[in-house]
C-alpha cells in the first residue's frame, strides 16, 4: 500500500470515527441489541420449557409467559435500536453535511470537482453513511458480543451442541473474509459510477437550454447512456458477490441447526452410534435447538449492513478527497474604502494553459470608481474574481492598500458583488436582499429596495417584502433580478464594490433605470465595474481599457 493511500485509509478511518463520534446512543442502541439476544435466550427457555412439561402433564402457563414476554421484549429492543440508530444517523449526517459543504465551496473554480459531481458529495455520499451509522456501527459491536451469549447460554446446557456451533463458524468466518474482500472493491467501483453519473445527470439537466440550442442532446443521450450501462454492470457484479456471502452464510447456519437437531434429537432418543459425554432430556434438547439459529442472528444482521459499511467506506474516501481539494481563502478585513493596485499581474484559472489576464497593472484610489472595459475574453470578471480569491495570480503583484493580496487570500468578506444573473434563493424579496447583511432591520431593507427601483415590484405582488419567490425567481425580470442584486449592494456596508457586467442582455431602457442606482451605491467605495456599456462606463471616475485576449 503507498503512503498516500495508507493517508487516505487513515483519513477515512477518521472521519468514519467522527461522524459515530461517542455519542451515548450509540452504546444505547448496542445494549438495545444485546437485550435483544438475551430476551431470545429467556423466549428459547420459555418455549422449551412449555414442551416440556406439556410432555409431562406438568404446568406449563408459567412457561409459556416466559416466552411471550421474551418475544414482545425482543420487539421493543429491535424498535427502539432502529429509532436511537435513526436519530444518531441524522445528527451525524447533518454534521457531516457541514463539513461537505465547507469544503465544497472551497474548492478550486476551474478544478475538476465542481457542478454535479459536487452535489452528489454533499447529498448522495453524505446519505450513504445514514446506514453506517444507523445500522452496521451498533450492530458491529453487539455481533462481537451476542454470539457470546448464545453460546455460553448453549454451553450450560450442552457442551457438544456448543462445539458443533463453534465448529460451523469458523468456515464461515473466513468464507465472509474472502467475499468481504472482494465485494469491497466492487462496491467502491460500483458507488464511483454511480457518482459520476448522478454528476453528468446533475450538469447536463443545468446546461438542458444550450443542448437544445445546438442540438446536441443526441450525443449527450450516447455519453449518460454509457454511464448508465456502466452503474448496471458494476451493480450486477456487486450484487453477485452478495449473494456468494449471504449463500455462504445461510449454508452454514443451516448446516449448523441441522447438525444441532440431528444430535440433540438422536441424544433424547439415544440412538447415537457412539457414547455421548452428555444425556440430554427434552428440556435441554429443546432449548439448544431454539438457541442455534440465535447464534447466527447477530451475524445475520451483520451481513446485511455489511453493504453499508462498503458504501459509507466508499463516500467516505470521496469527502476526504473533496476536503483535501479544498482551498479555503483567509478573508481580509476592510474597514474604509480600499485602494487597489495590480503590479504586472498575470492570471490563470487553474487547469487551464492559457493566461486569463496577462501583465495588466493600473491602481484604484480609495473612494474611486472606475470601468473596466474590453471585449470579451479580455479578462474584465478575472480581474475580479482575483479580489474574492476565485482566480489565482501566477505573476506580479496584486495589493490593498500597499499590502500583498497574496494566493489564498481573499476580500471576500469585505466586497459587495453585484453579478450579471445574481443568485435567487427559495423564500421573501426580504430573504433575498438580506443576504447581503443578515442582521439588517426591516427598515433597513425597505430603504435598499426603495433606492434600487424595487417599489414596483413591491407593490405588485402580494405581501410586499414577504412576497414568496422560488429558486428560479419566476415572476421576475432580468431587470428586476439586478435591481436585487443591487439592493444587497446597497444594503451592504462593504467598502468595496465589484460589478460584473450588471447590465448586461438589458433593453437600453431597462438599462437607463439601473444606471442611476448604480452610481449611487458606487457612492463612497472604492468601486470596479466590467462592463461593455459606454452609457454605464459614464458613472465611473475613469476608464481602463484592457486588451482583447480572445
Amino acid at each position: 500500500m503507498s503512503s498516500t493511500a495508507l493517508v487516505d485509509r487513515r483519513a477515512r478511518q477518521q472521519m468514519l470515527r467522527q461522524t459515530v463520534g461517542s455519542d451515548r446512543r450509540r452504546l444505547v442502541a448496542t445494549a438495545l441489541l444485546i437485550g435483544d439476544t438475551v430476551a431470545g435466550v429467556g423466549f428459547a427457555a420459555g418455549l422449551a420449557g412449555a414442551v416440556a412439561a406439556i410432555a409431562a402433564d406438568e404446568a406449563w402457563l408459567a412457561w409459556a409467559a416466559l416466552a411471550l414476554t421474551a418475544g414482545i421484549a425482543r420487539g421493543l429492543f429491535a424498535m427502539h435500536a432502529q429509532r436511537v440508530g435513526a436519530s444518531l444517523a441524522a445528527d451525524a449526517k447533518t454534521r457531516l453535511r457541514r463539513r461537505a459543504t465547507a469544503a465544497a465551496v472551497s474548492q478550486p473554480l476551474a478544478g475538476a470537482r465542481w457542478g454535479g459531481e459536487i452535489a452528489t458529495s454533499i447529498v448522495d455520499e453524505v446519505e450513504a453513511l445514514d446506514g453506517y451509522v444507523a445500522r452496521f456501527s451498533p450492530i458491529r459491536t453487539a455481533a462481537s458480543l451476542s454470539p457470546m451469549i448464545v453460546l455460553c447460554a448453549v454451553a450450560l446446557v450442552s457442551l457438544v451442541a456448543a462445539l458443533i456451533l463453534v465448529g460451523t463458524l469458523v468456515p464461515l468466518v473466513a468464507a465472509l473474509i474472502l467475499a468481504g474482500t472482494a465485494a469491497a472493491d466492487r462496491s467502491r467501483q460500483q458507488f464511483a459510477a454511480t457518482a459520476r453519473l448522478s454528476g453528468l445527470f446533475a450538469d447536463r439537466l443545468r446546461a438542458l437550454p444550450l443542448l437544445l440550442a445546438f442540438q446536441a442532446t443526441g450525443r449527450e443521450e450516447e455519453v449518460l447512456s454509457r454511464a448508465a450501462n456502466d452503474v448496471a454492470s458494476r451493480t450486477m457484479r456487486v450484487l453477485k458477490v452478495a449473494f456468494l456471502s449471504t449463500g455462504a452464510l445461510e449454508f452454514f447456519a443451516a448446516l449448523s441447526v441441522a447438525l444441532v437437531a440431528v444430535y440433540a434429537g438422536f441424544n433424547v432418543l439415544r440412538l447415537l452410534p457412539f457414547t455421548p459425554p452428555e444425556q440430554l432430556d427434552l428440556f435441554s434438547a429443546f432449548f439448544v435447538l431454539a438457541l442455534a439459529p440465535e447464534f447466527y442472528l447477530p451475524l445475520r444482521r451483520l451481513a446485511a449492513a455489511y453493504h453499508d459499511k462498503q458504501a459509507a467506506e466508499t463516500a467516505a474516501d470521496r469527502i476526504v478527497a473533496l476536503e483535501r481539494d479544498a482551498r479555503p481563502s483567509a478573508p481580509r478585513p476592510l474597514a474604509e474604502p480600499p485602494r487597489v493596485s495590480f503590479d504586472e499581474v498575470t492570471l490563470r484559472y487553474e487547469g487551464s494553459d492559457v493566461d486569463a489576464v496577462a501583465a495588466v497593472s493600473f491602481s484604484v484610489a480609495p473612494g474611486e470608481a472606475i470601468a473596466l472595459m474590453g471585449a470579451s475574453g479580455s479578462g474584465k470578471s478575472s480581474i475580479l474574481g482575483a479580489l474574492v480569491g476565485l482566480v489565482p495570480s501566477r505573476e506580479g503583484s496584486l495589493a490593498i492598500d500597499g499590502h500583498a493580496l497574496d494566493n489564498g487570500t481573499s476580500l471576500a468578506g469585505a466586497v459587495a458583488w453585484v453579478a450579471q444573473a445574481p443568485l435567487i434563493v427559495p423564500g421573501t424579496l426580504a430573504d433575498n436582499i438580506r443576504l447581503a447583511r443578515p442582521d439588517a432591520s426591516r427598515a433597513e431593507i425597505a430603504d435598499a429596495a426603495s433606492a434600487a427601483g424595487l417599489s414596483a415590484v413591491i407593490a405588485s405582488r402580494p405581501g410586499g417584502l414577504d412576497a414568496v419567490i422560488d429558486a428560479r425567481g419566476g415572476g421576475l425580470s432580468g431587470g428586476e433580478r439586478r435591481r436585487i442584486g443591487l439592493a444587497r449592494a446597497l444594503l451592504s456596508r462593504a467598502p468595496l464594490l465589484l460589478l460584473d457586467e450588471p447590465t448586461a442582455h438589458l433593453d437600453h431602457l431597462a438599462e437607463a433605470e439601473l444606471i442611476p442606482v448604480i452610481a449611487r451605491a458606487c457612492r463612497g467605495r472604492t468601486a470596479l465595474i466590467a462592463t461593455h456599456s459606454a452609457a454605464l462606463a459614464c458613472v465611473a471616475d475613469r476608464v481602463i481599457r484592457l486588451e482583447d485576449r480572445a
